[in-house]
């Protein structure tokens, strides 16, 4: 089962039309068989063309005029295409509507081909692996997500009850049998997310499908690909596509072969073994990161050098947040427009760069229940808050600096353009400033931060001295590499450029040693350079002259050195423009061998970033240092809503106390009228707690914070009726799923429980 599959033409169908058409159309569909799940933009000279139904769904998506091809055929083969220059915008379009696309390349230059253009493609744009900077968003990752769904015995994974999950066939639906619970055991989910736009690669495990459609979630990933196993898990696909926007793929059932997964991961990661990697422990997660890697290497068709670690993560980790939590808590989005606008990261997020934006998220979606890294935060953002100075200092260097993580993917790649490597250039030049800064700072997690930073002066050296600082975009066009940098640009640079002042010394040496007046160094398009001599003069000629032409009223000859010129000035141009993209090639391949260093640099860039940001923020609305204790104890003075008091003028927010804890005050029953603020004080004691664990000051006097290993939310409902449950049911599922899993150590907002039937009924059942 494929996204979009249904659009297609059958392999039958293809290979009954092959014997009929022309060869180039027979050689398009043999690329397409191979490509079934892709719409194929194939490249016919200056433009991308699509046939058959390919055509249809590209000119009615990218509303293109439809047209038709000689084929072979009695009928015309539907044809629409997109010009080759401006590809990318018609590529992202449909790449965001779900649609994965196969770009088929002209392998060699159709003036030197014999016979029909070899045509390869060279690489699948999906969802999850597109790198184009237009196409995403730099304050959040695009994650492609990998799930495998297999049973869990009480010995482990039982290798033939996954077999029973994973059909042979493509598109039948699994057997029945894994629509039940195992008898010797339950289901488990191996999950593995990465962003190869940042270089980022995780793994876990889950063991249900409530915690699952969480991390799902928490990671928005914009693909995702499975086993045929998981269409019959509980986890409502349409929903997925159509509320969240991710595409879902399965693949084929070979991609989820542990041998394979274990060989792909250790031939990346060059290891001997999985215990290298630190992930042994993780059957089914090994599984998710082997198929994500080989499915990443099958759409890039190059190895994917920028994912230089898998880190294997526990949710046990950080503060459980479910759908419902996130939505109603409206942390990263608001509730009902989904803007960022009215949110929690809207009222944290100062960050000057795309990768600290990108990681406050992450902090946000992730908080921590860890006391010693919670304290290690709020120490850095301290010490930040209390060096104004040396904050602003450090914020004005930041500036500067573009999205480093994305431009070495983008280098690594062998995408990166001129341009992106003067704005990496740029950037690196900020970083000795930013590290001399930092030594002064003392919190431990900025030393830390301090010493992961490295100043890649020779990154920037090589970039400086070799690249011109204002380069064009193209790189097959010239006009990339600076004087000095290599003696062989020069001399070509200085022939293109000083061509014709040479010719004119030449011509007036000739003049002086022959003493022929009236010689000219002319050219036409047959000879190319010659000098050309009156017949008045052509007794004067030296015998190192060779007679090339005779004229009527005169002669036209060559000389060695001027036929030496002549190679170098006609031949200039274009060996230029070819040494200066493989030097340019050579260029950014160096420095996508320091891959490693820039990464570790980058994440330390986005580290810092981010505590200034909570830093400014903090001073900026007088938001106070939470003390963390592990005794369940919460107690807030003059608390306030974070974003509330910031959409109204005037300091105009009422502050209230909250006291929670084990003992007399487990439980705090919020009364009053409508609009006195009741919701709002009950998410603002959950936002308080949210924002201190992720290592955040807070809007409050003072605020002592008792760790919670997750907060539940039950805020408001509506009838499903899609799903057939009326308001009551959708509260009770939501307060059963509370109770089942809520700890001693849980946060509760139950706003207007029972609300949904009669008075006395809703009252027993809050």
């Amino acid at each position: 089962m494929i996204t979009k599959g249904k659009y297609f033409m059958t392999e039958e169908k293809i290979r009954e039309l092959m014997p009929q058409l022309t060869p180039m159309m027979q050689q398009y569909l043999q690329t397409k068989l191979e490509y079934m799940d892709c719409i194929l933009f194939y490249r016919l000279g200056d433009f991308y063309e699509m046939f058959f139904d390919d055509a249809r769904i590209a000119s009615k998506e990218l509303e293109l005029t439809l047209t038709g091809k000689d084929c072979g055929m009695a009928e015309r083969a539907p044809m629409c295409g997109v010009p080759y220059h401006a590809v990318d915008g018609y590529l992202n379009k449909l790449v965001s509507k779900g649609y994965k696309v196969a770009i088929g390349e002209q392998m060699e230059d159709p003036k030197l081909a014999k016979g029909l253009v070899k045509r390869e493609v060279i690489r699948i744009v999906t969802p999850g692996t597109n790198l184009d900077a237009q196409a995403l968003d730099e304050t959040r990752n695009n994650y492609l997500m990998c799930v495998v769904r297999a049973c869990q015995t009480r010995n482990g994974l039982d290798s033939a009850d996954r077999s029973v999950c994973q059909p042979q066939s493509g598109s039948e639906i699994a057997d029945a049998s894994c629509r039940r619970e195992n008898s010797r055991g339950r289901y488990l989910y191996g999950v593995s997310v990465a962003d190869i736009s940042t270089g980022e690669y995780l793994m876990s495990e889950v063991d249900s499908e409530r915690k699952l459609f969480d991390e799902i979630v928490k990671f928005s990933p914009s693909e995702l690909i499975c086993n045929q196993s998981f269409y019959v898990s509980g986890i409502d696909l349409e929903d997925m596509r159509e509320r969240l926007g991710i595409s879902v793929f399965s693949l084929e059932s070979w991609y989820f072969d542990d041998d394979l997964s274990s060989r792909v991961l250790t031939e990346h990661f060059h290891v001997a073994s999985l215990e290298g990697l630190g992930i042994a422990d993780y059957t089914c997660g090994v599984t998710a990161a082997g198929a994500l890697l080989k499915y990443l290497m099958e759409t890039q068709k190059t190895s994917i050098e920028n994912l230089t670690r898998l880190v294997p993560y526990s949710i046990g980790k950080y503060m459980i947040l479910d759908s419902s939590t996130r939505r109603n808590l409206e942390l990263c989005e608001t509730l009902r427009e989904k803007k960022k606008r009215g949110s929690l990261l809207w009222v944290l997020d100062k960050t000057k760069t795309a990768m600290g934006a990108r990681l406050l998220r992450k902090y946000v979606e992730q908080p921590l229940i860890e006391k010693d890294e919670i304290t290690a935060r709020l120490d850095a953002v301290e010490e930040l808050r209390d060096n104004a100075i040396t904050r602003e200092e450090l914020r004005e260097y930041l500036n500067p600096i573009y999205d480093l993580e994305r431009l070495i993917s983008r280098i690594s790649y062998q995408t990166a353009n001129p341009r992106d490597m003067i704005a990496f250039k740029t950037s690196l030049a900020m970083l000795p400033h930013i590290k001399y800064i930092m030594k002064s700072l003392e919190a431990p997690l900025l030393r830390q931060l301090e010493e992961q930073i490295d100043e890649l002066t020779d990154v920037h050296d090589l970039i400086e001295q070799s690249i011109l600082d204002e380069p064009p975009i193209i790189i097959r066009e010239g006009g990339i590499i600076k004087d000095g940098y290599n003696e062989e640009v020069d001399r070509l640079r200085s022939a293109k450029n000083d061509g014709k002042s040479w010719l004119a010394k030449l011509e007036a040496e000739e003049r002086e040693k022959t003493g022929i007046k009236n010689l000219r160094v002319k050219f036409n398009k047959v000879f190319g350079y010659y000098l050309e001599v009156t017949n008045s003069y052509k007794d004067m000629v030296p015998d190192y002259y060779t007679r090339k032409q005779t004229l009527t009223n005169a002669e036209r000859y060559i000389t060695p050195e001027l036929k030496e010129l002549e190679d170098t000035i006609l031949g200039a141009e274009d060996r230029l423009v070819s040494l200066e993209y493989a030097l340019y090639i050579e260029v950014r391949s160096q420095v996508a061998e320091q891959i490693v260093r820039i990464q570790e640099t980058a994440r330390a860039i986005a580290g810092l970033d981010v505590f200034a940001s909570l830093a400014q923020v903090a001073e900026h609305n007088n938001y106070v240092k939470p003390t963390i204790n592990e005794r369940g104890s919460i107690e807030i003075k003059n608390g306030r809503h974070p974003v509330v008091e910031k959409m109204i003028p005037n300091d105009m927010f009422i502050a209230n106390d909250t006291k929670l804890d084990n003992g007399k005050n487990l439980v705090s029953i919020i009364t009053g009228p409508n609009m006195a603020g009741k919701s709002t004080y009950m998410r603002q004691s959950a936002l308080i707690v949210l924002l201190a664990q992720i290592g955040s000051f807070v809007p409050a006097d003072s605020a002592k914070i008792g760790l919670v290993d997750r907060i539940f939310t039950r805020v408001g409902a509506s009838d499903d009726l899609a799903s057939g449950q009326s308001t009551f049911m959708v509260e009770m599922t939501e307060v059963a799923n509370i109770l089942r899993n809520a700890t001693k150590d849980s946060l509760l907002i139950l706003d207007e429980i029972g609300r949904g039937t009669s008075t006395f009924d809703g009252l027993s059942i809050a």
